[in-house]
């Protein structure tokens, strides 16, 4: 007899079926997939009739590095069908050119050296014949020699971001004292003027952003990459955000409240910075940036606000230690130094389409933190004063960024 209290192997299922561990459940179907995708890999072009038509032949031009009587092209097939360069002229002209692989895959990548005597700062035209007649064109507007990568060219890079970056940022920040006396509707209005200023950031970045994915080869994907950043960049700081609210009833140090939000503002801000630098250092490897004082002063002036949008949540708290209002500036304005280095020494328009989408995601998030901070008393985010803030923010940025000519 069966000891009573004791399950059956087979109680809750029907007479006579074998239950499955539920782990089998998702694995089978997942080995049913692959095994599917393999024998379409394998077999399934042997199946279907061959293609009518010409091969669809494309090339995308990655980076063009130019040094005394030569010109170097990185370029990548980013096509069906693979394609081998046969001839290449320089404007009309045919050039001799030397690669290790004239015929390139799917998504494959060869470099090609061309023996011409460009001259500085004249156009050039580079037409990349393939074998089968198709013509690919590649223009350079105007041709400067590339700077090479050595310790004083990595030297300027990092003054440069610090310049455009970490000094500007924490020059806004001396905005903190005069924030302390200021009533609780000027509060809500500076608070109105960060948001204006991070809504233009995220608008700018956005449309830099769609720009790069135009041009870049498509090989990797294009808009899809900011938005993909986009999408991370948002959740890891919602991510970060709810780690810093747990901890914020354990924080005995004065200003946590408003840690938290600065800290939030300077992450955003320092991931649009990295995509600034991007900008600058791609620009001056290409010779592009005119490195005067006059743009440095401009970048200067366009970055400064960004130190006021940093501090304007201490407005109310205590007096933050020195040591973390620097440790903020860093944050926001050294990713600037990082975004020249990876400019200027990668110029991949598919990385910093991915960077500058995690500055529109980080930037958009930092913003549906601070919104709650605009509502008035009776619970209104739009009213007189945070339009007026958020006007007047979006107007700063649009008017310092004249001063910024890249």
């Amino acid at each position: 007899m069966e000891a009573r209290g004791q399950a059956r192997p087979d109680a809750g299922a029907p007479m006579g079926e074998q239950r499955f561990p539920r782990w089998a459940l998702a694995v089978l179907p997942l080995a049913a997939i692959v095994a599917a995708l393999t024998g379409l890999a394998l077999f399934g072009g042997q199946t279907l009739p061959e293609r009518a038509g010409p091969p669809v032949e494309e090339l995308a031009v990655e980076r063009t590095v130019l040094r005394p009587g030569e010109i170097e092209l990185s370029a990548r097939n980013t096509g069906p069908d693979p394609v081998t360069v046969a001839q290449v002229f320089v404007n009309d002209v045919y050039v001799d050119f030397i690669t290790p692989q004239r015929t390139l895959g799917r998504l494959a990548s060869a470099t090609f050296t061309l023996d011409y005597p460009w001259q500085e700062g004249s156009p050039a035209l580079i037409t990349l014949v393939t074998s089968t007649g198709v013509t690919i064109e590649h223009e350079i507007e105007a041709t400067v020699a590339t700077p090479e990568a050595d310790a004083a060219f990595y030297a300027t890079m990092g003054l440069l971001g610090t310049y455009v970056g970490v000094v500007p940022v924490l020059l806004g920040m001396l905005f903190l004292p005069a924030l302390r006396d200021v009533r609780e509707r000027w509060l809500r209005l500076f608070m109105a003027f960060t948001v204006g200023l991070l809504i233009f950031l995220a608008v700018d970045a956005s449309l830099e952003g769609l720009e790069l994915g135009r041009v870049a080869s498509g090989a990797f994907g294009g808009a899809e990459l900011l938005v993909l950043g986009a999408i991370l960049a948002y959740l890891s700081l919602a991510a970060l955000d709810r780690h810093l609210a747990g901890r914020r009833e354990q924080a005995v140090r004065a200003g946590a409240g408003g840690w938290r939000l600065a800290l939030m503002i300077a992450v955003g801000i320092g991931l649009h910075n990295l995509g600034e630098g991007l900008a600058i250092g791609s620009a001056y490897a290409v010779g592009e940036l005119a490195l005067g004082a006059f743009l440095v002063v401009g970048f200067a002036a366009h970055n400064t606000t960004e130190g006021f949008a940093i501090v304007a949540p201490f407005a109310r708290e205590e007096r933050p230690g020195l040591a973390r209002l620097v440790a903020l500036g860093v944050i926001a304005g050294a990713p600037a130094i990082l975004g020249a280095f990876l400019g200027a020494s990668i110029n991949n328009p598919e990385l910093s389409t991915f960077l500058l989408g995690l500055g529109v995601g980080a930037i958009v998030g930092v913003i549906v933190q601070l919104t709650p901070v605009l509502r008035d008393q009776a619970g209104r985010v739009l009213h007189p004063d945070s339009v007026a803030g958020l006007l007047a923010g979006m107007a700063a940025l649009y008017l310092t960024g004249l001063l910024v000519n890249v």
